[in-house]
């Protein structure tokens, strides 16, 4: 019985730990934008007392949020797709593992936090809608992912063949969603979508028994960002509805107590979607719990645990973004664009482009995994720099779109070009971690404040906010593809390349996040 106790006690402590470690991860990514507000608000940008506050509290909502989501995807998404992907294997059945494979993107997807923020965000498409379309768009490139890792296509081709595409409907889409279109492709790439995916691909690669399957598996996460794409781009050739127009907040709260009660108004409403955007995975999961995993109970106790925690998760997450963070972000931007201080936007934005990915957890993930498989001839400080000017660079461009109404093809055009023109000039390694290392800047902060920020300076200043302010996200997804190649092709240059590609295939995407069944 003793025994027995201190065997549970353990446990409790253990997962205390973890609930620590990803609260402390999910605060050094969130507090320095923070900071950077608060001096703002305290200086040259004042704002009202009561909205301060309400961001603060908001503060502490994303952070925990963030942190109980993280772990809860960890602990039940990913071991729930490499399950699954694992079961689909077994089956030999192509058209099976096709349809699974498109019901569980769309259904992973359309829970993905960044992804809920925006479409609460863009006002002339409805939110419902959005996230249908981004969901299919997700489902349709999933199933194509799992095509290509059991014909063992190419990754290469396949992206200059879709991202042409992407480009020849950019060209004939309407404005208003151009824009919206390419940020959708990098808010899915998250953190509910990414583990997920790639624990099913690595799952479902267990079909094939050629040396390259397992590095086939990867790349995943670089063509799912492509569906959403597409698949706005789509709908805004039969889209007519609009459901409103971007305003600036007016949100003021007459004291503490009406503070309180905006919170507590917005957790029920935020309860019942995330039980709604949860419901199709755990209902996917226990069918094939039912029908062919048969996991043991205490397995699928820790699986039910993770399922919670993430639930809890997204709607602290979602109710600070919501109700504290959204506010103040757009408020702040028009207070800065309003007089003398427009001229300290763009060397802001690229202060806060710096931090934001200096923080991220991800970032140190993925220097540790680059310093690995070059052998120790890239060293992880330089993918950290390369990665801080590029996300620095992409948060000024944004801002100068704001401030200019440039259109953002003049970015993204040159951008992809020069990005997958260069995966012919390195070796494949450097493009593989390239082009699956996008969701690794685009984080939480760059959909919930920088987005917000960008909106309110983009009325101020008299643009239009769905063509000019919305955008920022996907120049923060496109500008590691080429600062990372260009790190490697610079390192490749000075020491022996043959190292990394004999010791990975021609193919290989390097994954950004663990990925252990469980």
């Amino acid at each position: 019985m003793s025994a027995l106790k201190h065997k549970n006690n353990a446990v409790l402590t253990a997962s205390r730990v973890k609930i620590i470690e990803k609260i402390r991860e999910s605060a050094i990514s969130v507090l320095p934008i923070v900071v950077i507000v608060l001096m703002l608000c305290l200086t040259i940008a004042p704002v009202g007392t009561d909205l301060l506050l309400c961001f603060l509290i908001g503060t502490i909502f994303v952070i925990v949020g963030m942190g109980l989501f993280s772990l809860g995807a960890e602990a039940s998404m990913t071991p729930i797709g490499n399950r699954i992907g694992t079961a689909l294997t077994k089956t030999r059945n192509l058209p099976l593992i096709l349809i699974v494979s498109f019901m569980l993107g769309f259904a992973v997807t359309i829970a993905e936090p960044d992804l809920q923020v925006l479409a609460e965000t863009v006002p002339h498409i409805n939110n419902t809608v959005l996230l249908v379309t981004v969901g299919i768009g997700v489902g349709f490139f999933l199933s194509v992912c799992m095509l290509r890792i059991v014909t063992g296509v190419k990754l290469r081709w396949l992206l200059i063949a879709f991202y042409g595409a992407v480009f020849i409907l950019a060209g004939f889409a309407a404005p208003d969603f151009l824009s919206v279109a390419f940020d959708s492709g990098g808010v899915t790439t998250g953190p509910m979508t990414v583990p997920f995916i790639l624990a099913l691909g690595v799952g479902v690669s267990y079909i094939r028994s050629d040396a390259r399957a397992e590095a086939d598996s990867f790349g995943l996460v670089a063509l799912c960002s492509i569906g959403p794409i597409l698949a706005v781009l789509i709908l805004s050739f039969f889209y007519t509805e609009s459901s409103g127009a971007l305003e600036i907040s007016t949100s003021s709260f007459a004291n503490t107590s009406a503070i309180g009660a905006a919170y507590l108004h917005d957790l029920p409403k935020y309860m019942g979607e995330m039980a709604i955007a949860l419901l199709p995975i755990v209902v996917i999961f226990f069918a094939f719990q039912f029908l062919t995993l048969h996991m043991p109970h205490r397995n699928l106790a820790k699986i039910v645990i993770g399922i919670l925690y993430t639930y809890v998760g997204l709607v602290l997450f979602l109710t600070g973004v919501n109700v504290g963070f959204s506010a103040l972000g757009e408020v702040l931007g028009a207070e800065l664009a309003d007089g003398w201080t427009r001229w300290l936007l763009i060397p802001l934005s690229m202060l806060l482009g710096w931090f934001i990915i200096s923080a991220e957890p991800a970032v140190a993930v993925l220097e540790h995994q680059i310093e690995e498989v070059s052998a120790g001839t890239i060293p992880g400080s330089a993918i950290k720099r390369s990665l801080s000017v590029a996300i620095a660079l992409a948060m000024g461009f944004s801002m100068l779109r704001v401030l200019t109404g440039i259109s953002i093809m003049w970015f993204l055009i040159p951008g992809y070009v020069i990005a997958l023109g260069l995966s012919f000039f390195v070796p494949d390694l450097y493009t593989a971690i390239a082009f699956d290392s996008g969701g690794v800047a685009s984080g939480p902060m760059t959909a919930t404040f920088m987005l917000q920020f960008m909106i309110g300076a983009s009325t101020v200043v008299g643009g239009n906010p769905l063509i000019d302010a919305f955008g920022v996200v996907a120049m923060v997804a496109m500008m590691p593809l080429i600062s990372i190649q260009m790190v490697g092709f610079i390192y490749s240059r000075r020491t022996e390349p043959e190292i990394a590609r004999e010791q990975y295939g021609d193919d290989e995407i390097i994954e950004l996040w663990e990925v252990n069944p469980a």
